[in-house]
This record gives C-alpha cells, sequence and structure tokens, in this order.
C-alpha cells in the first residue's frame, strides 16, 4: 500500500473493513500489473462499441476475478471486460470491476488512468476503491464511515458559487461559452470517468460532468468516494444512481460538491442532454 495507508484501515473489524482491505490489497497488485505494460505498446483491439482494449485489460481482469472469487465466491461478478455474468442479480452482493478505467489514457502513456473496484449491495456501494498507479493515489471508501486517499479523510472544496468554480467536462461541453459566462472554470481533461469523480471528491476540482452511456463499473466505486466527501454524483434529474441492474448503462451525469450541485446541473443540463 502506499505509505500513507499502510495504518490500520478502521478499528471495527467486520465485513465493510474486511472487503475494503480486500480491494485495496487487489487494486495495488492489479496496478502493479498494468504498470507492467505502461508505456510498453502492449497487444491492442478494439471492441464493437470502437472502444480499445489491451493485453493489460485483460490479464488484470483476469487477476482480479481469480483474487476475488477467491475471497468472496458468494459475491456476484461484473466487470467492463468479462462476459456479463446474469447470475449477479441474484446475488446479495456484488463485485463491478473495471481493469482499467482510461484504457485510450493508458495506451497513450498518460498518467489519468485507475483501478476501480466497488462492491455492491441494494442498488448502492458499500465499498469503493480507486487506485491510480502512476501517482500511487489509493482512494477507498465504506459507506457511511467517509472517504480516504492515502490515508487522508477526503472533503469536496468549500466552493459556494459556480462563479470561479473549476469544472472537467468532454471538450465538446468544456468549450461552451455560456459555462464561462457563468464563471466556471474549465479544468484539463481527465480520461478516467473514476478518477474525474474522485478528483472532486478530494477536492481538487468543483464540478464534472459525463455524457450519456456511462457504466456501472466506471462510477460505482468513485460515486461512494464522492458521497462520502460531502459531495453527490447524479442524473439530470437529480436522482441518485442505482447499481447491478440488468441495464448497467446511466444517462448523463453530474457531479459536485452538493452546495453547488443543483446549480452546475441547471447549467450544464442543456449541452448534456444535447444528442450531437
Amino acid at each position: 500500500m502506499p505509505e500513507a495507508d499502510r495504518t490500520e484501515l478502521d478499528t471495527q473489524d467486520d465485513e465493510f473493513t474486511s472487503d475494503l482491505a480486500l480491494l485495496m490489497e487487489a487494486a495495488i497488485a492489479a496496478g502493479r500489473i498494468a504498470l507492467g505494460y505502461f508505456r510498453q505498446d502492449p497487444d491492442t483491439w478494439y471492441k464493437d462499441n470502437n472502444s480499445p482494449v489491451s493485453v493489460a485489460d485483460m490479464e488484470v481482469d483476469g487477476y482480479l476475478s481469480k483474487t476475488l472469487h477467491a475471497e468472496r465466491p458468494q459475491y456476484g461478478w461484473l466487470s467492463e471486460e468479462t462476459m456479463d455474468d446474469h447470475n449477479r442479480l441474484e446475488r446479495q452482493r456484488c463485485f463491478i470491476v473495471d481493469p482499467i478505467d482510461g484504457t485510450r489514457v493508458f495506451l497513450a502513456g498518460g498518467e489519468d488512468w485507475t483501478v476501480a473496484l466497488a462492491v455492491v449491495e441494494a442498488g448502492r456501494p458499500t465499498v469503493g476503491v480507486v487506485y491510480n498507479p502512476v501517482r500511487d493515489q489509493l482512494y477507498s471508501a465504506i459507506a457511511g464511515r467517509g472517504a480516504k486517499v492515502n490515508g487522508t479523510p477526503l472533503t469536496v472544496s468549500l466552493t459556494k458559487s459556480v462563479s470561479g468554480a473549476s469544472i472537467v467536462a468532454p471538450h465538446r461541453i468544456a468549450k461552451q461559452r455560456e459555462l464561462a459566462a457563468h464563471g466556471l472554470v474549465p479544468a484539463p481533461y481527465i480520461g478516467s470517468l473514476a478518477y474525474r469523480i474522485a478528483r472532486v471528491a478530494d477536492g481538487n476540482l468543483d464540478v464534472m460532468c459525463a455524457t450519456k452511456s456511462p457504466s456501472d463499473w466506471d462510477l460505482a466505486a468513485a460515486d461512494l468516494l464522492l458521497e462520502e466527501a460531502g459531495g453527490k454524483l447524479t442524473d439530470l434529474s437529480g436522482q441518485t444512481l442505482r447499481y447491478n441492474k440488468l441495464q448497467t448503462r446511466h444517462p448523463a451525469l453530474v457531479g459536485a460538491p452538493e452546495s453547488l450541485l443543483t446549480e452546475a446541473r441547471d447549467i450544464l443540463k442543456p449541452f448534456l442532454s444535447d444528442p450531437r
């Protein structure tokens, strides 16, 4: 683990802290596997939706599947790189996994990719981990107990107005003049959606958004981070997301500290609703 996270996870010895310890160790080991391929031009091909996948994604996915299933065989499994297991819908708890979130960034040699792991129960994450191996940042959260990065508690920014607030958004949205007119300040784009949300959770960014069709594995772990840090991730109607359903894709989303969320969502809604 990162040095700052080698302290005790929690004084409470229960199933949630046990799940968190499992996910943290697995994420770090998965990150090491991925780093072995990083900037090494790994074999790559494309899925039907034209998104890339590499031998690194598949090896990390295989490691996570074997490791997590061995420790929690009773949990369901949902991963970006594994054929959907509909038996997951019948399980009380389910692992939701993105072996490399931000594969395009990873293949381009950028730093903003992550391993994202969560346990979901009754549609919401109970435990979540987002790990950036290049920067050795280990984000973790347990529902109702707060969130941390490398052992330091997370809290969203204290910004109270969108005027002057930073936003990370897809390029076509970030360049809209209306955003600047409201005082929103575009930040450099982050290719990993999980990391985009985590950077709002740690207070380094104020607002993030995503266009329609993100999936459970992009969101579940980071959603919990943001919620436990004092923020919220919702769709454009203000609804909290539900995970491990038959349909794993979601509509356009906005995440921010609760003090900014309604105003930011109202500003972004016309652009996120636009199919162009």
